[in-house]
């Protein structure tokens, strides 16, 4: 019995053993960049000195990832929610694509709509996460980091999608192939076969000849497939652009419409400026002509003063002679 327990046990501590490697990649992946290659080397030496050659090797032979992927890496280490929801839409539109619903195109449409929202966010979080790192993040830069998170997205739907968190390089998007092998059944056509009767006497004769043309229908049958399922992908990656297509000219409609609108606002702006400085310039005009009829009156009203004083001056004095001649006695 203990000879039946012994495999068990082994492949329980080989589980084990995996699973610490696994983790280890993790945290080795999770590093700031400068620090990749000196934590590699040593992990690599703690595996071979613990009799882990293989992973040992295998360790060593990872490349260092480029500034895209290490970024990308550390928006799923990070900022899983949001790289996670950038997943989820490419997924749902994945699902929009292969479904028969009437309301296809207006899923698609929702789909992308919620992963070019999901991208922008991950792309602002990724200039944050390189300018953190002490790197000056280039509009080339962020492109490329776009364009994998992109194909990640894509990705998603494949068996074999690339594992997220251990990049070492960018990404490129799935060709016509791949999106075919997502559509099953979509637009193949299957070619059915006509039996042919022939009787015992032509059996023996004529059986390598119908082998040799069952063999190329069949032949034939797989590259009409094959061709059908690109065209089926074909369609849908072009319904795609033409969604995109649409949804790009009606922004731009709205662009221009915003920018007429503001033309209109500036001119109308412009106007109002114009009058504002006429009416000005007839203010101070009139504040101008209003000061000058201020000093002019002053002058008059001064001078008129100094008339009445000597007016006054001089009622006194005809006042006082009048007086002593009345005051003076008749000549005897």
């Amino acid at each position: 019995m203990a000879k039946n327990k012994q495999p068990a046990n082994g492949k329980r501590k080989e589980s084990a053993t995996n699973g610490k490697l696994e983790h280890e990649l993790d945290a080795l992946f999770k590093l700031p960049l400068p620090e990749f290659i000196d934590a590699r080397k040593t992990l690599a030496a703690q595996l071979k000195k613990s009799g882990r050659r293989d992973e040992a090797d295998f360790v060593k032979a990872l490349a260092k990832p480029s500034i895209t992927a290490w970024a990308v890496n550390q928006l799923y280490w990070q900022h899983r929610e949001e790289f996670d929801r950038l997943i989820a839409t490419g997924q749902r539109f994945r699902k929009a694509q292969t479904s028969g619903r009437a309301a296809k195109v207006a899923d698609m449409r929702e789909a992308l709509d919620a992963r070019r929202e999901a991208l922008a966010h991950l792309s602002d979080l990724a200039t944050a996460l390189l300018r953190d790192a002490g790197s000056s993040p280039t509009p080339e830069t962020i492109h490329r980091i776009t364009t994998t998170l992109e194909a990640m997205s894509a990705y998603a739907s494949f068996p074999d999608a690339q594992r997220p968190g251990r990049l070492t390089r960018d990404v490129d998007p799935p060709g016509f192939e791949s999106f075919a092998s997502l559509i099953p059944g979509a637009g193949i056509t299957k070619m059915k076969e006509e039996p042919v009767r022939v009787t015992s006497s032509q059996k023996s004769g004529r059986a390598p000849g119908l082998r040799r043309k069952a063999e190329s229908a069949g032949g034939t049958s797989h590259l009409e497939q094959t061709r059908q399922a690109k065209i089926a992908a074909a369609k849908v990656s072009l319904q795609e652009a033409r969604t995109l297509l649409s949804e790009e000219r009606a922004r731009a409609l709205n662009l221009e419409a915003a920018q007429k609108k503001a033309n209109a606002d500036v001119k109308e702006t412009e106007k109002h400026r114009r009058e504002t400085e006429e009416r000005f310039e007839k203010a101070r005009l009139a504040s101008e002509d209003a000061v000058r009829r201020a000093r002019s009156i002053a002058a008059e009203s001064k001078a008129a003063a100094k008339s009445v004083d000597v007016a006054q001056r001089a009622v006194e004095k005809e006042s006082k002679e009048l007086e002593k001649l009345f005051g003076e006695s008749p000549a005897r």
